[in-house]
């Protein structure tokens, strides 16, 4: 890969990471529950995500899933389901201030937070879309693909943790000052609705023809 391009790819990859989405939303959730240190392994399941769209893409089953109506509904509608179900959750969040894990993170624990992260990326075919219209612009088709596309999975992957550990980093020390449980509860109850709501926006999200 030039180092034209792969400049031109690091920008596109910033304003991909920073445009506000589930991911964002699922890390300011995580920082505001449980705290930076707990709320990386919800960052380190999004990555996951990541990888998973770029190999889709990679091995060409992303036009595949683009072009099957079937394929397609049924990864919006799961990943429809799962947003409503974490913005339930959170509305339903106890009430009380952070206090950061003094401890290690119990296996559990960490692997409930993969999982979210990454069940929120690998379910949004809005990101499936998205990457099969970006990424293959800036691969070339004349040189061994498969380094260029971890080269680019690599770059998404640093932009992509760097801003999310932000987003988490944000929530965790800015809204972990609240000690009022009632501020709390409303907090929680403010993000579960915007999950609600990226839920439903995902919900009315067509292909284009």
């Amino acid at each position: 890969m030039k180092f034209e391009t792969w400049l031109a790819f690091f920008a596109a990859s910033w304003l991909i990471s920073l445009s506000p989405g589930a991911g964002a939303l699922s890390c300011m959730t995580a920082g505001l529950r449980y705290g930076f240190r707990r709320g990386a392994w919800n960052i380190l399941g999004l990555q996951m995500g990541v990888g998973l769209l770029v190999l889709v893409v990679a091995l060409g089953l992303g036009a595949v899933l683009a072009a099957s109506n079937v394929a397609f509904m049924a990864i919006k509608w799961f990943g429809v389901a799962y947003l409503i179900w974490l913005g339930v959750q959170q509305w339903r969040a106890e009430p009380k201030p952070l206090v950061e894990d003094a401890g290690e993170v119990v296996p559990a624990a960490r692997r409930a937070l993969v999982l979210r992260g990454f069940l929120v990326n690998a379910s949004n075919p809005k990101g499936i879309i998205f990457m099969l219209a970006v990424l293959p612009q800036f691969i070339d088709p004349h040189s061994p693909q498969a380094l260029q596309y971890l080269i680019c999975a690599g770059t998404l992957f640093f932009t992509d943790a760097v801003v999310m550990s932000g987003y988490t980093l944000l929530a965790a020390r800015v809204l972990a000052a609240l000690r009022d449980p009632n501020h709390i509860r409303w907090t929680n109850r403010f993000f579960g609705s915007l999950f609600v709501c990226v839920g439903l926006l995902l919900a009315n999200f067509k292909r284009a023809a």
